[in-house]
């Protein structure tokens, strides 16, 4: 090992505390009694977390921007030599904390969610695998590091999204997610190979030093950003690649908060801001991810203004979020991107895990329709879900605003027009938040069976905990306007090579500010009309509804779509394969093979019969033949 700064090689234990948690979980599944499994996996998680808040100061005080720290050397041919190595830097610190941080609470969270589980200890085991597979990734001082956590998490994203999977609707799901994940995987793989051919090297600060002095617009920098990025499109759930994600709401809600909320969804937002040098090489790259970013933003947005399972609304708002990441990326703005990383933790893992709180009370209800007056009821739950509903509007001052504002702002100094629909779909995220929010907790409880009563403590804690980050979190990055030095961006700048842009006059961005909050709080009066005031409810009945409401409804059917243009076609393919190919050709071939072996067997069996005076014989000849063979040639 080497060790650059005393006392680093403690990052060795952060990704080995869970997995250490996944092996004593799982290997003494049956063993483990009441909640031990749970116990046992969030300390480890927190253990972890504990350790990286340490590494952070122990950078800090080392006066270092980064340090490498070596478990082995890994492949050793020839020339190519990779390191199994961790890479500590400010970068991957920040996604250690939010890995951590924020799968700490989800774990807590998850011993009260998943109380009566038959399976409890089975979920434990996969949430701990999962997050050392996260931290693997984020934590890769190379692609190939990072490459197999990226695997890690998509494998444990299939068991954690069907982990439910006596419902073939969740296997689907799960299914669904994993082949949309290894489309986007074969990109992303392509890409790193292209890397190793071009800079003979997959160690970032290799490729990142001779990539420095290349010219912009290379061609070869163009294809492998390119192909990176479509890993990323599938890994963040950007257009075409994003029907997988709503889908994986199939999986137990602490499951939708950790790995669709705060971490694996942002695995592409970390891997782009990581090659950021190369990106900024790739000016098409950028303007393609920019189109990407916007059209998902919007696209999904739009969805989610017609979603009424509580889920699937977060799930459409998660989608677009990514989407507002993918466009200050696009921008080259990655600080400002994992700014709204980390506050997405915060805010969305709240907005879940309050999602959750809400079903547990209802009896597993999901269909917003069918709830309200859960205020009285819920309190807690109901004061943290607001916070979060504030901060994901971009309402100030929770952390929501301050994020959101930068990536208006950069897009506002890119074109006008790019901010202005930007705004939109930031109004559109704010109506239909509320939405979701009136309809779950105001107005009378429409379903007479539940008795709605407020989470325990293991589940609102941690609750508490996310509705302060998602109120102050915003404050790690205040801008020059309100008094701040961008304290968040400027520790970044070490790690992420963000472009430089002509500071914006205050005047206009106060300009911008008031705008977009006057137009907020206009959309958060409109919806209180609408659904407290009138107490309008959606239609339960689709063929009520006009064509433009029932296309949005049934998510533009897209899926659908990739149904008819995919998944049929591929189907009757196979179909075709087995019974005209396989079940006609291959297997009588081989079944063919297989007699005819067993009929040379039963040939040569008869010449090993144990008689002394044949073998004398068969080996007399034998030397003739041989004879006779070098003789006449």
């Amino acid at each position: 090992m080497v060790e650059s700064i005393p006392n680093i090689n403690l990052a060795l234990l952060v990704p080995a505390l869970p997995l250490l948690g996944f092996l004593i979980t799982g290997i003494a599944n049956k063993r483990l009694k009441h909640n031990q499994a749970g116990i046992i996996a969030s300390t480890m998680v927190g253990l972890s977390f504990l350790i990286s808040v340490a590494l952070f100061f122990i950078l800090r005080n080392s006066g270092q921007d980064a340090a490498t720290v070596t478990l082995l050397n890994w492949i050793a041919i020839g020339n190519l030599n990779i390191p199994f190595a961790f890479l500590i830097d400010h970068l991957s610190l920040t996604m250690m904390l939010i890995v951590t941080g924020v799968g700490t609470l989800i774990h807590i969270y998850s011993i009260g969610y998943m109380h009566d589980d038959d399976r409890v200890n089975s979920f434990f085991a996969q949430m701990n695998l999962f997050t050392f597979s996260m931290l693997l990734l984020v934590m890769g001082s190379n692609y190939l590091v990072l490459f197999i956590g990226w695997e890690g998490v998509g494998l444990c994203s299939y068991l954690l999204i069907g982990f439910w999977f006596k419902n073939p609707a969740y296997n689907y799901a799960a299914r669904k997610a994993f082949v949309m994940n290894r489309i986007g995987d074969l990109g992303f793989i392509l890409g790193i190979i292209l890397l190793f051919f071009t800079f003979k090297s997959v160690t970032f600060t290799e490729i990142f030093s001779q990539a420095g002095v290349m010219q912009i617009g290379t061609p070869v920098i163009t294809l492998i950003t390119l192909l990176l990025l479509v890993g990323a499109t599938g890994k963040s759930a950007q257009i075409p690649l994003y029907t997988w994600l709503p889908d994986a709401m199939a999986g137990p809600t602490p499951v939708s908060a950790l790995i669709h909320a705060a971490t694996m969804v942002t695995a592409g937002i970390y891997m782009i801001a990581r090659s950021s040098i190369l990106y900024n090489l790739a000016p098409l790259t950028l303007d393609l991810i920019i189109v990407l970013g916007m059209a998902t933003a919007i696209f999904a947005a739009i969805i989610g203004l017609k979603q009424n399972d509580i889920k699937k609304v977060l799930a459409y708002s998660t989608v677009s979020q990514l989407g507002y990441m993918f466009l200050a990326l696009g921008l080259g703005a990655y600080s400002t991107a994992v700014f709204h990383v980390t506050t997405h933790a915060f805010f969305k893992a709240l907005l879940f895990l309050g999602a959750g709180s809400v079903i547990h009370a209802m009896g597993g209800e999901q269909d917003i329709r069918k709830m309200g007056g859960l205020r009285s009821k819920m309190p807690l739950t109901y004061l943290t879900f607001l916070a979060a509903t504030l901060a994901i509007s971009g309402i100030p001052p929770f952390s929501g605003f301050f994020s959101k504002d930068m990536i208006l702002s950069k897009a506002f100094e890119h074109s006008p027009v790019l901010y202005a629909l930007g705004l939109g779909t930031a109004l559109i995220t704010c109506f239909y938040m509320f939405r979701l929010f009136y309809l779950v907790f105001f107005g009378e409880n429409r379903l007479a069976e539940a008795h709605p009563h407020e989470s325990p403590k293991v589940m609102t804690v941690p609750l508490m905990v996310l509705a302060v980050l998602s109120v102050i979190g915003g404050f790690l990055n205040i801008p020059a306007l309100f008094g701040g030095n961008l304290s968040f961006s400027n520790y970044l700048q070490s790690a992420v090579a963000s472009k430089a842009t002509e500071e914006m006059s205050h005047s206009t961005e106060i300009g911008l500010i008031v705008l977009s909050v006057v137009l907020l709080a206009g959309i958060i009066y409109w919806a209180y009309q609408t659904f407290v005031k009138k107490a309008e409810i959606p239609s339960g009945d689709e063929v009520e509804l006009p064509t433009l409401p029932r296309v949005i409804t049934n998510k533009f059917y897209i899926d659908e779509i990739y149904r008819a243009v995919f998944e049929k076609p591929f189907g009757y393919l196979s179909d075709f394969l087995f019974k005209k190919v396989e079940s006609t050709v291959l297997a009588p071939a081989v079944e063919e093979v297989g007699t005819l072996t067993a009929q040379l067997g039963a040939l040569t069996r008869k010449l090993q019969r144990g008689n002394m005076s044949f073998y004398l014989f068969a080996m007399v000849a034998g030397i003739l033949l041989f004879v006779v063979f070098i003789l006449l040639i």
